[in-house]
C-alpha cells in the first residue's frame, strides 16, 4: 500500500489545525514579489488538494500532481466546486512530466522529505527546473534534521468523530530516515471500527545538502528561512523553507 492510501479519505479532518489558508496566503505573496509575473502554478505532491484549490481561488491556473490515486481522488471531489479547478495529475515526483512550463512551482508540508534516495531528489529538482520558466521562482519547505530528533520514540494521537489516528516515531541517526508507523481506525456504517495500517519513511536532509542539489539542478538565488517567516532559521527550527529561481541560462 502506498504512503497515504488509507488516509486520503480521513486526512482533511485530521489535519484541520495546520493552517493551510495562512500558507496559501504566503505562497501568494511570495508570487506578488516576484520579478516576473506569476499566472500559473505547479502543485508538486499536492495531496488531498487544499493549496491547489485555495491557490485557484486566488485566480492562479494550477497544476497539481501526486503519487496517490486515492489522495487526488479528494482532491477532485474539493474542486469541483471551483469555477477554475486546478487539473491534477498522477505521477510520482521523479517522474514529473507536465507537457507545459509554468511560472512557479511549489511544494508543501515536507512532500521532499518523502524522497529518501538522493537519486530521486536530485532527479525531481532537475525535473522541476524543466518545467519552470527562466527566472521561474520555486518555493518549498522540509522538516529540519532537528525535528526528526526530536520525534523519535514519540506517540502521536489525532482524532475526530469518526476516525482516530495513532502515529509513532523512529528516527534512526545514521541512515537519517524517521519511520512513522501509523495505524488509523475509522468507523464503519454499522457502528463498528475498521483498522488499516501504513508505514511512512522520511529522510531527514541537511540544509547544505538541498542548496547543493538545488544548484546542481539549475535553480540559484537560493534563500532559506523560517516556516512562513522573512528570518533565518532559528537552531531549533522544526521546518525550513527554500525560495529559489531557475536560473536564466538553465
Amino acid at each position: 500500500m502506498s504512503s497515504y492510501d488509507a488516509l486520503a479519505a480521513s486526512y482533511d479532518a485530521l489535519t484541520v489545525d495546520v493552517g493551510y489558508r495562512r500558507r496559501a496566503d504566503y505562497l501568494a505573496r511570495q508570487f506578488r514579489r516576484s520579478a516576473a509575473p506569476v499566472e500559473t502554478v505547479l502543485d508538486l505532491a499536492c495531496g488531498t488538494g487544499t493549496i491547489a484549490c485555495l491557490l485557484a481561488e486566488r485566480g492562479y491556473q494550477v497544476v497539481a500532481v501526486d503519487g496517490s490515486e486515492e489522495m487526488l481522488t479528494q482532491a477532485a471531489r474539493k474542486a469541483a466546486a471551483l469555477e477554475r479547478p486546478p487539473l491534477f495529475l498522477h505521477q510520482s515526483m521523479p517522474r514529473l512530466r507536465l507537457g507545459m512550463t509554468v511560472d512557479a512551482a511549489v511544494s508543501t508540508l515536507d512532500a521532499l522529505n518523502y524522497l529518501t534516495r538522493t537519486a530521486d531528489l536530485k532527479e525531481t529538482l532537475r525535473r522541476v527546473c524543466r518545467w519552470l520558466r527562466p527566472g521561474g521562482l520555486f518555493l518549498f519547505d522540509v522538516n529540519t534534521p532537528y525535528k526528526f530528533r526530536r520525534m523519535d520514540g514519540q506517540v502521536y494521537l489525532d482524532e475526530t468523530e469518526d476516525s482516530y489516528c495513532v502515529w509513532r516515531t523512529f528516527y534512526a541517526p545514521r541512515q537519517k530516515i524517521c519511520t512513522y508507523q501509523v495505524d488509523l481506525f475509522r468507523r464503519t456504517g454499522d457502528g463498528t471500527w475498521d483498522r488499516t495500517f501504513e508505514e511512512h519513511r522520511e529522510r531527514s536532509w541537511e540544509r547544505e545538502e538541498l542548496e547543493a542539489f538545488l544548484k546542481e539542478a539549475g535553480f540559484d538565488d537560493v534563500t532559506v528561512t523560517g516556516d512562513l517567516t522573512s528570518r533565518p532559521p532559528a537552531p531549533e527550527e522544526d521546518r525550513w523553507i527554500f525560495r529559489c529561481r531557475k536560473a536564466v541560462n538553465s
